[in-house]
């Protein structure tokens, strides 16, 4: 009965995650502000208006397209541009009517529309052929603000946008490695007490396997995640090296066991090794990355995802893929561990028959 539970609770929580992951939509945001190298005369003057390309992801322009406000923000400084055409959901042409002196030449942008609400993009408009007067201040003018009206769904997030999806699959790895890896531990300070007793050392064997296909997992996705936020399928960041390096490590405990047939010495030289292995594992994938510098949320003065968008909808789906992935993987170190006492027994029962 206790075995089914860790199969059919983690199956229903992974089944349950893997239709949050495809069928909950995003939320919008903002992409560019680009130049397009064209002008428009406006009505009530001669003066070319410079025109731009506004760009957004998962937004409803063409609902109520003359509801969409474009503002531009230096500091306190607030600017509204002209909306010449809302082309589809996600496209505009914006008409840029800033003077040619202008507190700063980078502002943020923003728009307000009734179904998507506030929406801003960080020094998205950049104006090179401006001239800086820091004292000047443009005249003040009033924005009203929208809440957004939208379904249930996951945040935006600059650069990562659609593989935050991603964060049900890659980080839970990590979580049922750590937990597995844990096992493993204590099983072995449990071999090293009792030293005759060779079924921790069982328990270790079976966990450090599973544990070793999770910490592969967590490479494999991780790797894609990195190639497609970061534009390479491994980087330079003690994150990821210190994950490879934890993953070797472990395999190396594999590599040990194997070069002994003397299975006390075994369980032993196993049991101490699996102890620096698992210190290993918290200095390389918990101390050290928090005092280098990171791309990884939540490392190196990176923040993490907790800091601004693992909101509620987030959590919905994360929480559940983390209890989900480690209820699989102590199934699965429980079938493994059944399955060696199992092949032990065995290959016992057929020496003991000569």
């Amino acid at each position: 009965m206790g075995h089914n539970i860790w199969k059919i609770g983690g199956f229903a929580l992974i089944a349950y995650v893997f239709v949050m992951v495809f069928t909950v939509p995003m939320g919008p945001g903002l992409l560019e502000l680009s130049n397009t190298g064209n002008a428009t005369t406006q009505v009530d003057s001669d003066r070319p208006l410079p025109e731009y390309f506004l760009t957004g992801f998962g937004t409803h322009w063409s609902s109520q397209p003359d509801q969409l406000q474009v503002i531009v923000r230096s500091k306190t400084n607030l600017s509204k541009l002209e909306v010449i055409e809302v082309i589809d959901d996600t496209h505009a042409r914006i008409g840029v009517s800033l003077p040619y002196s202008l507190p700063s030449k980078s502002w943020d942008v923003l728009i307000n529309h009734p179904i998507d609400g506030t929406l801003l993009l960080e020094n998205g408009l950049f104006l090179s052929d401006r001239f800086i007067d820091e004292s000047l201040t443009l005249p003040a003018i009033s924005i009203v603000e929208f809440e957004a009206k939208l379904p249930f769904h996951f945040p935006y997030q600059p650069r990562i946008l659609e593989t935050i999806r991603n964060l049900m699959l890659h980080v839970p790895m990590w979580f049922t490695m750590f937990v597995l890896m844990g096992i493993a531990f204590v099983a072995s300070i449990k071999q090293l007490a009792t030293a005759r007793n060779l079924a921790e050392d069982e328990k270790s064997e079976a966990a450090v396997k599973v544990g070793l296909l999770f910490g592969f997992l967590g490479l494999i996705t991780g790797s894609f995640w990195a190639r497609f936020t970061w534009g390479a399928w491994w980087v330079d960041d003690p994150q990821l090296n210190g994950a490879l390096v934890t993953v070797l490590v472990y395999s190396g405990y594999m590599v040990l066991r194997n070069s002994l047939d003397n299975a006390p010495l075994r369980a032993r030289l196993s049991a101490v090794y699996n102890l620096f292995a698992f210190i290993i594992l918290i200095i390389l994938l918990m101390v050290l990355p928090r005092f280098t510098e990171s791309l990884h949320p939540g490392k190196g003065g990176n923040p993490g995802f907790n800091s601004y968008d693992l909101d509620s909808a987030l959590r919905a789906a994360f929480y559940p893929a983390v209890i989900g992935w480690i209820f699989i993987g102590i199934w699965m170190y429980r079938i493994n561990l059944r399955f060696t006492r199992l092949q032990k027994l065995l290959t016992w029962t057929h020496c003991s028959q000569f």
